[in-house]
This record gives structure tokens, C-alpha cells and sequence, in this order.
């Protein structure tokens, strides 16, 4: 079963170091991605914090607008929209933080918004080459 995705709700890619680690409990939703259980942005930074290591968020918003009323598989597909578009960013997060409804001339439309996140133990942000390596590591270890 699809996770149900809402505002708050935080998927990170899986890395077994990660998860192991901050001993996060997450359910599959897509590829290498989960959606992380009963904890918000908020309470998983804490966590992160608790364990040593850091949380980032970055400041610029990604958003996708789709024509239809809201649905699962709709905002499921804006999500993964959302990611490639952030795909070459080599984030391991993104918290959803906008889920809008609206109409225009009575036209049903929808509006997703996400930011990126990344959870590392250096408290300055790694370079795009250090994050891309870091994920290569991940992907290979996954098999």
C-alpha cells in the first residue's frame, strides 16, 4: 500500500548507514525513496541532531502544478516530478510543504510544493561532488 503523502510528510533516499544509524523507521514509496513514519520535519531533525549529525534545508521551494482535482496518484506523480527535477541536486531528502487546491474559470487544479533536504554528520554542507560520491557509495552498496 502507498504511504499517504501529505504536508510535513519527509522521504529520504534509503542509505543503510542512514537508517541504521538514526534507527529511522520509513515505509517504501518510491524506488530508492521512503517516506519516513510518524515523524515531521521537525521532530526528524531532533532525531538527526541527537545523533550527532545535521539536517539540512534548503531555502529554494520546487513546485508542480497538475489540472485535475487532487488525488494519491496525482500528487504521487508531482512528487516524483518534484524529484527529478532536484535529481542532479544529489539531496537524500525532500519535505513536502505545499499540497494546494484550487480552480481557475472552473478548471480544477492542484499545486505541490517540495524542499529539498540532507542529512550528513559535517555541519557545512558538502559539495555536489562530495554529495554525488556519497550517493554512488550508497547506490553501490544497495547492489
Amino acid at each position: 500500500m502507498t504511504p499517504t503523502l501529505k504536508i510535513g510528510t519527509i522521504l529520504i533516499e534509503e542509505g543503510p548507514r542512514i537508517t541504521q544509524l538514526l534507527g529511522l523507521e520509513s515505509e517504501p514509496w518510491s524506488g530508492n525513496w521512503s517516506v519516513v513514519k510518524a515523524l515531521d520535519g521537525f521532530a526528524l531533525d531532533r532525531k538527526i541532531r541527537t545523533a550527532g549529525w545535521n539536517f539540512f534545508f534548503m531555502a529554494a521551494e520546487v513546485k508542480v502544478i497538475f489540472f485535475c482535482a487532487l488525488g494519491t496518484k496525482k500528487i504521487h506523480n508531482a512528487l516524483k516530478r518534484i524529484l527529478a527535477k532536484v535529481r542532479h541536486q544529489s539531496f537524500n531528502g525532500l519535505e513536502v510543504t505545499g499540497i494546494v487546491a484550487k480552480r481557475f474559470l472552473g478548471v480544477p487544479y492542484a499545486t505541490v510544493s517540495a524542499h529539498s533536504r540532507h542529512i550528513q554528520q559535517s555541519c557545512c554542507l558538502d559539495s555536489a561532488e562530495a554529495r554525488q560520491t556519497s550517493q554512488r557509495d550508497a547506490e553501490w552498496a544497495r547492489g
